[in-house]
């Protein structure tokens, strides 16, 4: 596909798009808390003690992700329960689990695809049922992860630990002046994002326990059932599979795209998250309303919103270009190349070689030395020659000569293995003869026309050794 970038004659600025609007909430929108007071000090400025320790927990959250699910698996030894219950409970944790994964992640953290008020609607009513915050929090949050990941502005950071990431940071109060700002005035131009911010806890009531109750009462009988499976325990674990796309999506898996930062991408992840779990992929490119992009990996949510856009309830379906998240892929394949190539053992670089004499050359080599002449290039193969699977004659009849024609195919066209093993062995360069390719290379590298690796390294690919020659050439008293 062609770039999007300007070329001659084109502007690189355009007047239209100069003045932005300001990204500062204004007085009239939503805080985050109101009595929130910026110079007084957190009380995480403090360190934790003995007498203190209590202050430093928040208690509403260790009610809410543990006391409460506490509480629903003790009731739930002694509530039989139903298989209509059961199925309401299964599907309900999958309509809330999209709530946050296809509404809370996909749709206002990253705006990876536009939605109707009907959809919007039902997303922040299915999201709140999940009782993780409002979408305003959850998505201001989210968005500080992507900007500042791992790092001491990330909310929940893996590297401050995998149980930290998971829900320790919503256990233990967070300074609000250490999370990392973020830009959220689309979401406060949002009329359904301010108003379940504005009554999210009536809708954390309703739609987290009194609705999934009034539908296994109402429809089967069983209110109590009801209120302790489809409602206590499936919150929990919504919950929980949520937390694992802060925790395990940053520690299992594999970094397909870049291993700079933590996210990573795993199967495992992905059935347990509706399909977060391609995490590598996420964090490259979150704008991207999938984060599965092969048929056959599980994106439950991807399908849903996929869905949505048929019903023509959801459109503008993001997805960055094969173009971009193939080089993202093959650069991350080459990196991790490099870093294999530099624990290899390619020989002393040529022009770190000392330059001999021809005649010295044949002078050792008559004194018992076992060197050969390659390209220009002298080999000690001493401790070979019994090894050679050619026999120790043929190799023998090389020493103290140019066996350039020999090796390239005179007597035996050498592997590409061949070629790399006697890299290992290099000693020296004629004076003469490879020493004038050094120079040239010497060149070419400084023309940028020898390909390097990431570290500066230079690649040495099949076919192109230095003793590689392609052609035959005449060799000097060889035979």
């Amino acid at each position: 596909m062609p770039s999007h970038q300007p070329t001659a004659g084109m502007l690189a600025v355009k007047p239209d798009y100069v003045k932005q609007p300001s990204p500062m909430a204004k007085p009239e929108e939503p805080n985050r808390n109101q009595a929130y007071e910026p110079k007084k000090q957190h009380i995480t400025e403090s360190p934790i003690t003995k007498t203190n320790w209590y202050k430093h927990v928040n208690w509403l959250n260790v009610t809410l992700i543990v006391g409460i699910p506490l509480y629903g698996l003790v009731q739930a030894l002694y509530t039989p329960l139903r298989l209509n219950t059961a199925i309401w409970a299964i599907a309900y944790y999958f309509a809330t689990g999209l709530g946050i994964t296809a509404g809370y992640h996909r749709l206002w953290a990253h705006t990876s695809y536009s939605a109707t008020l009907p959809l919007r609607a039902f997303l922040a009513f299915v999201g709140g049922g999940a009782v993780e915050g409002s979408i305003r929090w959850w998505a201001r949050d989210h968005r500080a992860h992507h900007r500042y990941t791992d790092t001491e502005k990330d909310p929940y950071s893996v590297r401050k630990g995998l149980v930290y990431s998971h829900f320790g940071w919503m256990l233990m109060k967070q300074n609000p002046k250490r999370i990392g700002r973020t830009d959220i005035s689309d979401l406060n131009e949002d009329p359904v994002v301010v108003w379940q911010h504005k009554h999210y806890l009536k809708v954390v009531l309703f739609a987290g326990l009194i609705f999934p109750t009034l539908v296994a009462g109402i429809g089967w009988g069983d209110y109590f059932g009801g209120f302790i499976y489809a409602g206590i325990l499936r919150i929990f674990f919504v919950q929980q599979a949520t937390f694992c796309v802060n925790s395990l999506a940053h520690w299992l898996g594999d970094q397909p795209f870049d291993d700079r930062n933590s996210p990573r991408d795993h199967v495992i992840t992905a059935l347990v998250t509706l399909g977060e779990g391609y995490h590598n992929f996420h964090h490259e490119f979150p704008s991207d309303y999938r984060n599965a992009i092969e048929w056959w990996q599980y994106d439950p949510t991807k399908w849903s919103i996929w869905v949505s856009k048929k019903l023509g309830l959801a459109f503008d379906l993001k997805q960055f270009r094969s173009n971009e998240i193939e080089k993202g892929r093959i650069q991350q394949q080459q990196k991790k190349i490099d870093q294999k190539r530099a624990k290899l053992d390619w020989g002393v670089p040529l022009d770190q070689l000392p330059v001999l004499e021809w005649d010295d050359y044949v002078e050792q080599a008559k004194n018992g030395r076992g060197l050969i002449a390659v390209a220009g290039v002298v080999h000690d193969v001493s401790d070979f020659i019994n090894d050679h699977p050619g026999g120790k004659a043929m190799i023998k009849s090389g020493i103290g000569k140019d066996a350039t024609a020999m090796f390239n195919g005179g007597v035996y066209m050498h592997s590409n293995a061949a070629h790399n093993l006697l890299s290992t062995m290099r000693v020296g360069v004629i004076r003469g003869g490879c020493e004038v390719e050094i120079w040239k290379k010497a060149q070419q590298e400084a023309k940028g026309e020898v390909f390097q690796d990431a570290s500066g390294q230079r690649i040495m690919r099949a076919g192109l050794q230095p003793t590689k020659v392609l052609e035959n050439v005449a060799s000097a008293g060889a035979a």
